[in-house]
């Protein structure tokens, strides 16, 4: 049997880069593969080619301590990818693979970003596929262009009441291209490997619980496709998990390593467009950065995170679940022993599952909490 473990978003963007991923190092090396999410690229390039709020590079000396960390496979189809152009698209895939990372989601064409990373555990070949499904356009790849793997999702605005002016119900969907795209890449590497892993960067940013209306439909396409799991990120705090078909979905798992000072006012929102962000991240989402975490600037409840754990076999999935972890006082997720604070982190997944009215059901055993009803089942044999 192998363990894979994954977590969500990375960005390594302060000094002493292996200190932040110290304390959950050895459950990630105990895994015999371990998967997170490459936030913003690795570049010493400065030229900056996003129309979103782009996302200072970091230092591709970083990359090799999530590799000593225990990470095998990192995936890269973000919005941020291709934030320093072509090249930091370039630069971060090269950088990764020279750090023994093997990398899926990104690449210098789309055949190149659609192409999965594929290693080879305990007698198992497992494949992972990422793909961005929140934009920009501008990160995507194409046939001439290096960018990342994505889904299009469209956002239709429907003013319901007779009101102008009425805040609308906002509706979102997958281009059925996109996922048509997405399930045939899919089904090829369900043709040649054992187990069958999707990301998907996805969600509502800084907001609590929420699952907007694509999300289920795209990971449930995934998994319907031939996925074992999906793991979703992007929105810098936790999502609720279902049960699709026996296959876990992780909506989101939050922040993992993320610590940088460009979105902190005063300290590191460095151009003004980071600046005015800042600003208007307070609006949206009703909070600012505590001072105490200058490197920390996200939403006090995306201080609760886990790592994903899967187990397979030759049959396939035995099992799914999550070790909760909790984000200290310096930015280190530090995986929790048995006990309240393990308690906790779990009775908040159980909280944000329920509020987004997703169906995952848990048990707790020992330090990991087990999702009940993923597991073994012969629809995909």
């Amino acid at each position: 049997m192998i363990t894979i473990a994954s977590v969500g978003d990375l960005i390594l963007d302060e000094p002493d880069p292996a200190g932040f991923l110290a304390p959950a190092a050895p459950l990630l090396r105990a895994a015999d593969v371990a998967i997170g999410h490459v936030e913003v690229p690795h570049t010493t390039a400065t030229t900056e080619a996003s129309t979103d709020v782009p996302a200072p590079p970091a230092d591709p000396a970083a990359l090799p301590a999530i590799a000593e960390a225990g990470f095998d496979v990192v995936t890269l189809a973000g919005n941020h990818i291709a934030d320093l152009g072509p090249v930091g698209v370039l630069d971060t895939v090269a950088h990764s693979q020279a750090a023994g990372l093997a990398t899926a989601g990104a690449g210098a064409d789309l055949t190149q970003a659609r192409t999965p990373a594929v290693v080879e555990r305990g007698g198992l070949r497992i494949g992972v596929l990422s793909y961005n499904c929140v934009g920009p356009r501008e990160s995507w790849a194409t046939s001439r262009k290096p960018g990342c793997a994505y889904v299009h999702v469209l956002s239709h605005y429907e003013l319901d009441v007779a009101a102008p002016g009425s805040p609308p119900k906002i509706y979102t969907f997958a281009d059925p291209d996109s996922l048509d795209a997405m399930a045939a890449d899919i089904e090829e590497l369900r043709a040649r490997t054992d187990v069958v892993l999707v990301s998907l960067h996805k969600g509502v940013g800084h907001t609590p619980a929420a699952v907007a209306m694509y999300e289920k439909p795209v990971a449930r396409a995934a998994i319907d496709a031939g996925a074992d799991a999906v793991f979703g990120h992007h929105a810098h705090i936790m999502r609720g998990i279902e049960v699709h078909r026996g296959r876990p979905i992780f909506h989101g798992l939050g922040n993992f390593a993320t610590v940088t000072r460009a979105l902190t006012p005063g300290e590191g929102a460095d151009s003004p467009e980071r600046a005015a962000w800042a600003q208007r991240r307070k609006e949206l989402y009703g909070f600012a950065p505590d001072p105490a975490m200058p490197y920390y600037p996200f939403h006090p409840e995306s201080r609760n995170t886990v790592v994903a754990i899967c187990r397979f076999d030759a049959d396939g999935l035995v099992e799914a679940g999550f070790a909760p972890c909790w984000i200290d006082d310096a930015g280190r997720p530090v995986p929790l022993p048995e006990g309240p604070e393990n308690a906790r982190v779990a009775d908040y997944v159980e909280q944000i599952t329920r509020t987004a009215g997703l169906n995952g059901e848990f048990v707790r055993r020992g330090a990991e909490v087990l999702i009940t009803g993923a597991g073994p089942t012969k629809e995909f044999a």
